[in-house]
């Protein structure tokens, strides 16, 4: 799980997992703005600090020391009866695809009873590949923000 010490590294891994993922669905104003990193800093500092986070999961992902991708879920910030929990954000480098760490990510931040909802972009479809690989499906919600389009998909509970 990921520790206050971490968030330097999670800010750090956030900013640049959006500018390689979303560059060219999002404005270059949000993905180059030189605020971008301190507010990522700030946001995990409390994140991983303040108690109104305390029914929260944090996940870090390091290689040789390094943090190189992230992970937090919640409860669900969707009024949807069918989720018990809500996959806020799930990062990896570029560098990191394919090597197993979304994965255990992902595992790290839900548990398998829980049915777990999550926004992915409309046109990520590595993503879309990852989520149904791991049971998620769209169920019909879209919404807009910053530019990308984003769907809303499922995964029901399930046990082992």
């Amino acid at each position: 799980m990921a520790m206050p010490a971490d968030s330097a590294g999670m800010a750090r891994v956030h900013v640049a997992s959006w500018q390689e993922t979303y560059r060219g669905m999002m404005s270059d104003e949000i993905l180059d703005d030189p605020e971008f990193i301190n507010r990522r800093e700030r946001f995990w500092a409390a994140a991983l600090n303040d108690s109104r986070y305390a029914e929260n999961r944090a996940a870090v992902a390091e290689s040789n020391g390094e943090v190189i991708g992230i992970a937090m879920s919640g409860p669900s910030e969707v009024e949807d009866e069918k989720v018990d929990a809500q996959l806020y954000l799930i990062y990896l480098l570029k560098s990191a695809h394919g090597s197993g760490a979304g994965q255990k990510l992902l595992d790290a931040v839900l548990e398998p009873e829980e049915a777990v909802g999550l926004w992915v972009a409309e046109h990520n479809p590595r993503a879309h590949a990852f989520y149904r690989r791991n049971g998620f499906i769209p169920n019909g919600l879209e919404k807009e923000g910053d530019g990308v389009r984003e769907i809303w998909m499922i995964r029901p509970a399930h046990s082992e």
